[in-house]
């Protein structure tokens, strides 16, 4: 790198490390950059998110349903880039020039449409791409007009509000229908989450004054293609979050494929029609279509970028992947899993990496560490495996025990960005707040 000479002093262009995506990886990946490089001005460090805020994705089925206020629990990019020594760029990527080492963005405008900031173009030494994962429809007639994705908290937001409008209508004229018909289309942890969340909703509103609502009206119907839900995860915490649900009085339905889906309900390959009033897609995730072949980078059929074990592209040593787009070979054969786990380890090797390639140093593999899984059904029950060094295999833990450990992992994700003495006071803020505020956002 060619240096210049000012004042007799030779000085040296400040690497400029951009990161594309602010989820769990992404976030806490810049936050750990901006302190180590951006604090000592040793790097230029920028973030960039279509959003202005984060939120922890696994959070999201409870904005959905008002058990967390998005408005008090959200992190601001603009701020949390302050006191971590980085930049904040709203915009979302478009296209990314390796020649040039630069990327574009798109212009961002307001909601009617009108042109706020215009198109722009960030150039980079480094480049790191976190941006996530969005859901895969697998082009069902229907999905996209009659279901909402939980991908964003803008889409959790939307279902609260077409859930409590449901309810509400049914309180204000109980005898009219005997039940809310809602369908959650995926049995993966958030569709199981979901389910069970809503029968807390249901509680709750009943407590607030919806006196004619209480389980017996609420009809929630999880649709699972594969044999079992949860299929992730060990049968056995598969088996005990069946039962959970099954308790509470979801109808769950296996080895069902869901073929068409229309404005009052869902077909499924077996021949049967599910009424429902309120449809959740959540059975599968891809990478958005553009970031399909972007840059002349190599990506598999879920848009996934390529990368070698040091999660470098494989066709450019410059640019990083993380987190949910990355396709990453995992010991043994296979790729990494998309869990936020997985992001959460991804971006601590990217970390030391990028470290690494500034100094010329040799770059480590990333090695994936299952450390288990937790699957929250609300206040109900959590179920979930753990493995570590204590156990050979895995360990299934349940109840007090397995909820405590759940609410431990959002702690640790606090955490990475806030450090031990802010994420300690947030509990206390957030332990203050159970008393002064209602248990459910209703509105």
């Amino acid at each position: 790198m060619v240096g210049s000479h000012l004042g007799g002093i030779l000085t040296t262009p400040k690497k400029k490390i951009v990161i594309v995506g602010g989820g769990a990886g992404g976030l806490e990946l810049a936050t750990r950059l901006g302190n180590k490089l951006g604090y000592k001005r040793k790097a230029a460090i920028t973030l960039v998110d279509r959003s202005n805020s984060h939120l922890w994705k696994p959070l999201l089925h409870e904005v959905a349903t008002g058990s967390l206020d998005d408005g008090v629990d959200a992190l601001s990019y603009l701020a949390h880039a302050h006191n971590h020594h980085f930049r904040f760029q709203q915009g979302t990527l478009t296209n990314i020039n390796r020649e040039t080492q630069t990327l574009q963005l798109a212009h961002i405008c307001d909601e009617q449409g009108g042109e706020l900031v215009p198109s722009r173009e960030l150039t980079y030494d480094i480049l790191v791409i976190a941006l996530g994962s969005t859901s895969n429809d697998f082009g069902t007639p229907g999905v996209k007009d009659h279901c909402i994705f939980l991908d964003n908290p803008h889409q959790a937001r939307h279902f609260h509000n077409e859930m409590l409008n449901l309810f509400l209508k049914y309180s204000a004229y109980p005898g009219q229908k005997k039940r809310v018909n809602i369908a959650i289309i995926g049995g993966g942890a958030t569709g199981v989450e979901l389910s069970a969340e809503l029968y807390n909703t249901v509680k709750q509103l009943h407590s607030y004054g919806f006196e004619s609502l209480d389980n017996s009206a609420l009809n929630v119907t999880l649709v699972e293609a594969g044999e079992r839900i949860l299929p992730a995860l060990p049968p056995r915490i598969s088996a005990a979050a069946h039962l959970e649900l099954s308790k509470l009085g979801v109808r769950v339905l296996t080895h069902t494929m869901v073929t068409r889906v229309n404005a009052s309900g869902l077909n499924t390959q077996g021949g049967e029609f599910i009424d429902a009033d309120l449809m959740v897609w959540a059975a599968g995730i891809k990478v958005p279509d553009f970031m399909k072949d972007i840059g002349g980078l190599e990506t598999n059929r879920l848009n996934q970028l390529l990368v070698e074990p040091t999660l470098q592209t494989t066709r450019d040593p410059h640019i990083f992947a993380i987190g949910d787009c990355a396709a990453c070979p995992k010991e043994g054969g296979g790729f990494v899993p998309q869990r936020a786990q997985s992001a959460h380890q991804m971006a601590s090797r990217c970390f030391t990496n990028i470290l690494a390639l500034m100094n010329g140093q040799t770059l480590k593999p990333y090695v994936y560490k299952d450390h288990g899984s937790l699957v929250s059904l609300s206040r109900f029950s959590t179920v979930g495996s753990l493995m570590g060094n204590l156990m050979r295999g895995s360990m299934m833990v349940e109840g007090r025990i397995a909820r405590f450990i759940y609410i431990l992992l959002y702690r640790m994700h606090q955490v990475a960005l806030h450090g031990y003495i802010k994420t300690g006071l947030m509990m206390l803020v957030g332990s203050i707040n159970r008393v002064l505020r209602p248990r459910l956002k209703m509105h």
